[in-house]
């Protein structure tokens, strides 16, 4: 027989996939203990890495567009004092710790605000080659490191001006709730800024102070490694076909200390869209790590787990074994002996009757083979031979049997098994990474509200309101620059005297409405607009209707669950996944959350994290109110999040997810195994035992072909060379009558 044809194979497969799927369940299910951090505790601090590198860029590469772009504004307009340029330019973006103007030619200081920048690093190789007037990380005589960035002035009949403008490179303003730290690392691993950790004369005791020291030290350690590892290409650091952050993260795991450890999260500035849009911040070569202490798991998993998973694999080694008797009894060893007593026939051994087995189409095969043996002349069986019975029922029971013996083990303990309900416990760490990610979340949106509007008022400085055709074509440049509009317009005592971009849609000049309001009640999609007076015109407004689609690539973020902006009556304004306009959130408890989180306590309103224990399910939320500076801090909107704790890589989960697994492993094996049998067995041999019997019934025309090289295919050519044996058998019996005898016809 070939090797992987017949019966024996498949046989032979169940078994080393139940005593493999034993072994697995064996080791998955009565694990010896537990990780020292729960992997889903790993997984957020990576993730917090990530929202801080995103925060970090956006802020770097904004910050270099609305310098190129302010400088290209002002060249187009006409000739501004240098004063006046960086006056304007403060008024505008609060974002610089310090600007200058300085003379190209001379080199002079025209105008400075700010904090002083050194001109020292300033040299031929930075203004002219390639790389001119690329940003340039500068350390000043305090140490500290400003990251530079230039846009010429060229003004006509002046000399070019080099407007300078300087930020820290610090850890973006977010929250990063109690005890993390986050920390922006160069590409040699130095630590460049830092934020959340204490300092060590705020602390009360030299045990606090032991602890600084030690937390401070992982940081520096922590940072070295992923910097590190981030000195690589996303592609080769990632599995092939892996999506998600689209640069280098992942996780690290420090020393322990007064029973915490210290864990990490890594991330390197990236492009959000590597292939459409370059970013000047991922070429600057940063590394955001976020680090935060986390209070070990104590002891390991107790015996009666480890038992727990040895008495789940031997049930599956006991029904396993039931499951291959059954097949050997019932298929195996009936086909086996067909194979061996039709070639017996074949080769004209016609003396012993033929065992036919008590069932099934084996039976049927038998009982037809024993009547070909007596057309071939074979002397009768006496009272045993041939009394092989034609039961209907088939192959088909045994292998239904089998599949119930297996499935007796996969049901339970894919639907049974470490089940897990309402009552689960879920890592502290896991709710409060939920809410201050949220927060940050927020912070974006807000942050990118105040840019948009912050880009209305530096272009509304160039509207000329009586040229409504040049305003028209100033709008078309901006909307094609300025990819967050849907359309822009400037609206005069109501009227609309020049647009570009979508239909636009109301705008009110009343005093008392804010710059950026939300629109569109009953429609599709809300309308979120942004405005901005255009200076020397009273009543002249410019408008821009900020894209939906905009704010919902700013929710989506991994780890985070679903992700919605709501207004102050928890109407949803924008949202990661699907949503309809102003619709309801869907859970009751989440709208009581968005009011608690806009309750004023101290300076202003805080975000929340809840954990919500609803029948069978565990769901973490959290809430965070807009706050901080700029117009859209008053709006009263609140980026609300939720996701299922199943979600969560803790250990019941864990347990849970590994018997599931299993029981579908197992019924994978089910349908392998016990496919493979119907397939290349029970099927052929139910063809074959309805040409045995029309053989056996005098059938002898119809040529028997085997399809398969096995053991049905053997019997096959078995049946065949009966078929030829009994063809000339009968033409010999035709032929003798014919015949003249010998003497016939004398005296």
């Amino acid at each position: 027989m070939p090797l992987l044809g017949g019966i024996r194979p498949p046989i032979a497969v169940l078994c080393v996939l139940i005593l493999a799927l034993a072994g697995l369940t064996a080791k998955v299910l009565g694990p010896g203990g537990e990780p020292v951090v729960p992997k889903a505790v790993l997984s957020s601090q990576q993730h917090f890495a990530e929202d801080g590198a995103i925060a970090l860029r956006a802020s770097i590469d904004e910050r270099v567009t609305d310098l190129n772009r302010t400088a290209a504004a002002l060249n187009a307009g006409e000739p501004t004092e240098p004063e006046r340029v960086l006056s304007d330019l403060g008024r505008t973006y609060q974002k610089w710790t310090g600007t200058t103007v300085l003379d190209l030619k001379s080199g002079d200081v025209l105008a400075a605000r700010g904090e002083r920048i050194p001109l020292p690093w300033l040299d031929e190789d930075v203004l002219t080659g390639e790389n001119a007037l690329a940003p340039r990380m500068v350390r000043l005589e305090t140490g500290d490191v400003r990251l530079m960035t230039m846009a010429v002035l060229d003004f006509e009949d002046r000399p070019q001006q080099l407007l300078i403008a300087s930020n820290s490179l610090s850890v973006p303003a977010i929250n990063l709730g109690t005890f993390r730290t986050m920390a922006v690392v160069a590409r040699d691993g130095e630590v460049l800024a830092t934020s959340g950790f204490e300092q060590s004369e705020a602390l009360n005791s030299d045990q606090e102070r032991k602890e600084l020291t030690f937390l401070q030290k992982q940081m520096s350690q922590l940072s070295e490694q992923a910097a590190e590892r981030t000195d690589r290409h996303p592609a080769g650091a990632k599995e092939p076909g892996s999506r998600g952050y689209p640069g280098v993260s992942g996780t690290l795991l420090g020393d322990d200390y007064n029973g915490r450890v210290a864990t990490a999260g890594y991330a390197s500035l990236a492009s959000p869209d590597p292939e459409e849009k370059e970013s000047v911040a991922a070429g600057l070569g940063l590394t955001v790590v976020a680090m935060l202490p986390v209070v070990q798991q104590q002891g390991t998993v107790g015996p009666d787990r480890e038992l727990f998973g040895l008495v789940t694999a031997g049930a599956l080694v006991v029904l396993g074994l039931l499951a291959v008797v059954v097949l050997w009894m019932s298929v195996q060893r009936p086909l086996l002996r067909l194979f061996l007593e039709s070639r017996r026939l074949a080769r004209g051994d016609l003396t012993r009757p033929v065992s036919v087995p008590r069932w099934g189409e084996a039976a049927r095969i038998g009982t037809a083979l024993e009547r070909l043996r007596g057309q071939l002349g074979g002397p009768d069986g006496g009272p045993g031979g041939g009394s092989g019975g034609r039961i209907r029922p088939g192959l088909r029971v045994p292998l239904a049997a089998t599949a119930v013996l297996l499935l007796l083990w996969c049901v339970p303990v894919g639907l049974l098994l470490n089940r897990t309900d309402g009552s689960v416990s879920v890592p502290a760490t896991m709710v409060n990474d939920q809410r201050d990610r949220t927060d940050l979340v927020a912070d974006r949106v807000r942050r990118a509200l105040n840019e948009a509007q912050a880009d209305l008022v530096s272009t509304s400085r160039l509207i000329d309101a009586d040229d409504p055709d040049a305003t028209a074509g100033l709008l078309t440049d901006a909307l094609r620059e300025h990819t967050r509009y849907q359309a822009l317009y400037v609206v005069d005592d109501g009227e609309v005297v020049a647009r570009a971009g979508a239909d636009p849609h109301d705008w009110s000049g009343d005093k008392g409405l804010p710059l950026v309001r939300v629109s569109g009640e009953g429609e599709k999609k809300p309308v979120i607009q942004a405005g901005a007076p255009v200076p020397e015109h009273k009543g002249t407004t410019l408008v821009g209707e900020v894209r939906v689609e905009f704010l919902n690539s700013l929710l989506k973020r991994p780890g985070l669950g679903e992700v919605r902006v709501v207004n102050a009556d928890a109407e949803t304004l924008a949202a990661s996944d699907g949503f309809l306009a102003f619709e309801d959130l869907p859970n009751d408890a989440l709208p009581d959350l968005v009011r608690a989180g806009n309750v004023p306590v101290g300076a202003g309103p805080v975000e929340n994290g809840l954990l919500i224990r609803d029948g069978g399910g565990v769901t973490v939320a959290a809430a965070a109110p807009f706050s901080g500076g700029g117009v859209a801090s008053d709006l009263g909107w609140t980026v609300v999040s939720w996701q299922d704790a199943q979600h969560f890589q803790t250990a019941p989960y864990q347990r849970e997810d590994r018997s599931v697994l299993a029981g579908l492993l197992g019924l994978a094996a089910i349908v392998v195994c016990l496919g493979w049998i119907h397939l290349v067995v029970a099927r052929p041999l139910r063809a074959l035992a309805t040409s045995a019997e029309k053989l056996a019934e005098g059938d002898l025309k119809t040529v028997l072909y085997p399809r398969y090289q096995d053991e049905v295919g053997a019997i096959v050519r078995s049946l065949e060379l009966l078929r030829q044996q009994l063809q000339a058998r009968r033409h010999n019996q035709a032929r003798r009558p014919a015949e003249p005898r010998l003497g016939a016809g004398g005296r």
